[in-house]
């Protein structure tokens, strides 16, 4: 079994944590939301352990990645209210980030319920799953058309004109053009609602100050399938 890599792992963002305690780390993300370096730093720190532990439950490695995502989404939203201080004060476990993380793989390898290999699209290399998260949380952040709009177009790769008629359809009078420039107006209010460190650690720098935006093709969004 191949575990997989990681190139936020050399950025020097992420290096610059790796001095810090698991304890101090989760502290700062707690601290700091509109900071994604400490969420991905856990998960550099700790991608392997979860990666092993998901692929030998896995048919498949396509199943394994999509699996590895979700587990990581799962730990997002759980690590916010995590306090491994409490646990260990009351004396009801000796609480770690690391068994904890290995309590909530094996809780999702037992309740998710994964897609067929055919119907499951995402890709690590095209989104890790710290950025996966981000973006789902910027995407949050947008009006529902825009978010609607922009789902349709990189999750299930609709053309202006066909998005065009499912909204029609619904009763919202936009053309493709207008689709076309909605969505450019979507990409950019979604690059804007990503952590500054976000942005630079996965997509180039700040890329706020380019006049090209980040090309969010490369980026396959999926639907909830929790």
């Amino acid at each position: 079994m191949q575990i997989p890599t990681f190139p936020e792992s050399n950025h020097p963002i992420v290096q610059s944590l790796f001095h810090h305690s698991d304890q101090e780390l989760l502290t700062l993300f707690q601290r700091h939301p509109d900071s994604g370096r400490y969420f991905t730093a856990i998960f550099c720190r700790y991608s392997p352990i979860v990666y092993t532990l998901i692929r030998h439950s896995a048919r498949s490695p396509v199943q394994a990645d999509y699996l590895f995502a979700i587990t990581w989404r799962h730990v997002f939203h759980e690590l916010g209210g995590l306090d491994l201080r409490s646990s260990q004060l009351s004396n009801i476990e000796n609480l770690t980030l690391q068994n904890w993380l290995i309590n909530m793989t094996a809780f999702c390898i037992n309740q998710a319920e994964l897609p067929p290999v055919e119907s499951v699209h995402y890709s690590l290399q095209g989104a890790s799953p710290p950025l996966w998260c981000y973006v789902e949380q910027a995407l949050d952040q947008l009006p529902p058309v825009l978010r609607l709009m922009i789902l349709m177009a990189q999750t299930f790769h609709w053309s202006e004109t066909r998005i065009s008629a499912y909204l029609q359809a619904e009763g919202e009078a936009i053309s493709p053009a207008e689709v076309k420039v909605r969505l450019q107006e979507g990409y950019q209010l979604l690059e804007e609602a990503l952590p500054e460190d976000i942005c630079e650690i996965y997509l180039g720098g700040n890329t706020r100050d380019r006049t090209d935006g980040f090309d969010f093709s490369s980026i396959t969004l999926e639907p909830s399938v929790e």
